[in-house]
Parts: C-alpha cells; structure tokens; sequence
C-alpha cells in the first residue's frame, strides 16, 4: 500500500466513525450496551421464512440480522418491503450479484438497486452492496445522499491464495473511497495461519470493519474478531450451522464474547479434526469464574509447526494439542518438561519398576492407539508392572512403542482375536468411538468377554459404545471423562499461572457432558 493510500485510509476514518455513531437511537444503545455486535445471515426463499428465522435469530441472542434478499423467491418488490417493514430485530439488507441464487433472475443489477433503494426508503439500519455496485459513482451518490439514517456496508469477497497485509489494506482503501461507512471483507481461506493478515488489518484499521473468513479454519475470525477490533460478530442459528460461524447459543452461553478486549489473552485447542471439543465450555466459564481475562477457542491446525511460526506474538498465549499433532508438539517446543519426555526413557529405567502394590501388576494391558495418550498409558502401565501389548492401525507405530515400552505389538486385524486370558485391561486411546461416529467401537461386544477393565480415553461422547457394551457383559468401565478433568485443570494453572477452581470446573464438566 502506498503512503497515499493509508493517508486515505486514516483520514477517512474520522468521517466513517462519526457517521457511525450518529446512527439511530435504537443502533446506538445496542451498539455500546455490550461493546459487541452479533448478526445472523438469513437465506430464505420466502418472506415466512425470513420472518421465522428471524425470531430464531432474536431468541437466540442477536442483535440484529443480515436480510439476504438475493436467496428469496420474490415476484413483486412490495413482498421485500413488507419484509423489512415488519422486521423484529435491526437488519443489515443485502443483495449480492454474484451469487449462485442470483442467476437466471434477469438483470439482477437493477434488481439488486430496486431493493437497495427500498432499504433505504424505508429507513433500514445498515444497507450492504457489493464493492462492484458502490465503485459505480452515480449509483453510490444517490445512495449516499438519499438515506437519513440507514448506513452504508460496502461489502467484497477476496479469494485467490493467501491474503497479505498489502492487499487487503489496499482494497480497504479503495473502498473506503466510495464513501461507505463500514467496509466488510469476506475472504476464503485455506488454512488457519491465513487469517494472521486479518488480525493484523482488525488491528490496525481505524475504519469500522468486517471480516468473514469462510470455512471450519476460519472460525476464530468471529470468536477473536472482539479482541483484534472487528466490528460486529456473525453467529449461526442453532437449526442451521455454517462452517466457520459460530453459533448464536455458542456465542451467548459458552465465549460471552462481550468480555473480550485487546488484552485479552488466547488459549486454545489445536487439533484436526477439533469440533468435538469441550475445551471451550469448560475453560471459558473458568476464566470468567476466577476473573482471568482470557478466551478459549478450537484452532482447526494442518501444519502445527507453520501455526506455531505465524502466531508468535504475546496475544496467543497457551494451547492445548490434539488429535494428530501430540507427538509433533513436542519438537516445536524450545523447552520440554521432564515428564513430556517419558517416551525417550531408556527402556533399562523402566525395568524392574513393578509395583508388587499397584492392581495392574502382572496384568495383560491391552492398548488401543499409538499416539500421544496411548504413549503416556503404555509407559505408565509398563511402571506399574502391567504386560503390555499394542495395536494400532499402522503396524510401525505400534512396534515403535512396543519397543520403547520392553511391550508387544501385533497387527490391528489381531485384535479381535487377541484372547490369551481372562480378565485383562483394555484401554482405547485411539479415536475410535468419538464423535460423530460414535457409533464405532474398536472391538466386538463378544471379544469384550476376555476383560474385566475397560478403559476409553475418548470423552465425547461420554459414555461411549465400546462403554456400554463392556458394561453390558459384566466389565469395570472408565469413563475419559476424569482423565479429561484432570488435564483440563493442570492446563487451567499453567495458563493462568495460578490455581484451577477444581470443585467449579468438575461440577461445570459433569453437568455439561
């Protein structure tokens, strides 16, 4: 960007937060009550639906609501009216042109004006077009110089490869000279590290701006959108979830993201895949209970080491790693703690450890899962003087830890086979069972019958089949459940560098899961 257009940029920015905050009565108390925003998009086809969704949307938790009246299926512009006359939360009118709902509608540019200029006849909150409609500079000024006191959101959808700073500061420039009050920026992104520039421009960008980074990946452009400066947050409902929005409920109960600030710190959960995770509805009430300015989030990771290279800076602070990245964690770390380092023990130290106290001693521990739990299980078994044998869907990593552990590994498709006495351990530390296929288990209800101890690692759902079934035949079952407590609050302390409320997190888990 040239010094001229940050020139632009900066000078423009004290017009657009005056028109900004001489906006209705009604948009000004909604606006400062919470310091927070949260909007809905509706895609309906018919103006019953809308209104539906729209009281959705207001028992949820909106605050107001994005009218997409391209997605309607509308033979006279007098249904558009009504709709928006008869509104029940402050809206945002839209009408994309270059969207697939909008094809075979005829000249959808003079349609889209039609609904534009309606929004504005009858004194909607905020009317959005497209950058496309507003470089037009006759349509923009009847615009501009026709409303009393709707606001105008200038609107582009960005894609083609990673966003830079660069490019996104120019095109805010460029269509912050059309006079729009609030730019918005809708971007796809194809990992998670790609939304680094957008933080950036949130932080540095006086202008009032929205950014939608589309996609699972892009999900904490909402939740963090608050802290970096974003100007309002878009949320799902409940009924009709969109990749990379939270939801309305989620938003309202679990993030409260009307506490966040520029100070606050976040933590997260970085794994692939991470919707399963109840991290955040159990640390984020944590936060708020022992008044620690934080906010955890899932952070959906492919490259762990790229994540950790991006997001160096002091705002991200602590994380909690998942499912596939425990083992590649560790060398990202420039400090590791003693106990992180098990799997490099000297098989030597673990001979001759056997408690001759410990239940498990002399036990067949039978493991499911190579990864980074299963690892903590199989030398912690091993310590106590368990026999343990390792499966695991690729072979290697099982003999791996069956070497490093003085343990047995034997091909996955044994398992089910695998009976040289009664009464062993079994342990799944795989993620087989968990949500959404929880209707998975890594082994037969029949096979179960060599176990007296069934032990699942996997927390969601909580009560897992392989659970069920092992209880159904008479097995002692362990639910991850109080492994999931446990970690949950050694990893509370380190993040805050103080103590966890133990009794408060148990409770908040135990009622929630």
């Amino acid at each position: 960007m040239t010094n001229g257009e940050w020139l632009l940029l900066k000078n423009s920015a004290l017009l657009s937060l005056s028109l900004s905050l001489s906006l209705t009565h009604t948009y000004t108390e909604m606006a400062f009550k919470n310091n927070i925003l949260v909007c809905t998009p509706l895609e309906c086809e018919t103006e019953e639906e809308m209104v539906g969704s729209m009281e959705l949307a207001k028992a949820e938790g909106a605050d107001l609501v994005e009218l997409c009246v391209d997605s309607m299926s509308f033979s006279q512009i007098s249904e558009v009216k009504k709709l928006i006359q008869h509104r029940t939360l402050p809206a945002i009118v839209s009408y994309r042109l270059k969207s697939s709902r909008t094809s075979g509608k005829g000249d959808s540019k003079f349609l889209c004006l039609q609904v534009l200029r309606l929004a504005l006849e009858v004194d909607v909150e905020f009317v959005e077009m497209d950058y496309e409609v507003a470089s037009d500079i006759i349509v923009m000024a009847e615009h501009l110089y026709g409303r009393v006191n709707s606001r105008i959101i200038v609107s582009s959808y960005v894609n083609g490869g990673k966003p830079s700073t660069e490019k996104l500061g120019h095109l805010i420039a460029c269509m912050q000279s059309t006079g729009a009050d609030v730019i918005k920026l809708v971007i796809d992104v194809d990992y998670i590290t790609d939304l680094a520039p957008v933080f950036e421009m949130l932080t540095r960008c006086q202008v009032p701006l929205i950014v939608i980074a589309a996609g699972s990946r892009g999900l904490i452009s909402q939740l963090l959108g608050p802290k970096f400066g974003g100007f309002l947050v878009y949320g799902s409902l409940e009924c009709k979830s969109i990749p990379g929005l939270p939801t309305l409920l989620s938003i309202k109960h679990v993030y409260k993201l009307e506490h966040l600030n520029a100070d606050t710190k976040v933590f997260g959960l970085i794994s692939n895949p991470v919707g399963h995770s109840k991290g955040p509805i159990l640390h984020n009430p944590a936060f708020r209970h022992t008044g620690y300015n934080g906010i955890y989030v899932p952070m959906l990771v492919d490259d762990i080491k790229e994540f950790f290279e991006t997001y160096t800076g002091t705002d991200f602070a602590g994380f909690s790693v998942g499912i596939p990245h425990k083992e590649a964690a560790v060398g990202c770390c420039d400090e590791v703690h003693p106990l992180a380092k098990v799997s490099r023990l000297d098989r030597r130290l673990l001979k001759g450890e056997a408690s001759d106290t410990s239940p498990i001693a002399g036990k067949t521990f039978v493991l499911v899962g190579a990864g980074g739990a299963g690892r903590a299980l199989a030398f912690g078994a091993k310590s106590r003087g368990a026999r343990v044998v390792i499966f695991n869907r690729s072979y290697e990593r099982a003999k791996a830890l069956a070497d490093a552990v003085s343990g047995e590994a034997f091909p996955y498709e044994c398992l089910e086979r695998f009976s040289p006495e009664k009464d062993m351990i079994l342990a799944n530390a795989s993620a087989i069972g968990m949500e959404p296929n929880s209707d998975q288990t890594p082994v037969s209800k029949d096979a179960l019958r060599a176990y007296g101890l069934v032990f699942d690692a996997v927390y969601t759902p909580r009560n897992t089949r392989l659970l069920q079934e092992a209880a159904e035949i008479g097995a002692t079952v362990v639910s991850g459940v109080e492994m999931f407590i446990r970690q949950a609050l050694g990893q509370f302390r380190l993040f805050t560098g103080g103590l966890a409320p133990e009794d408060f997190m148990r409770k908040l888990v135990l009622e929630q899961f």
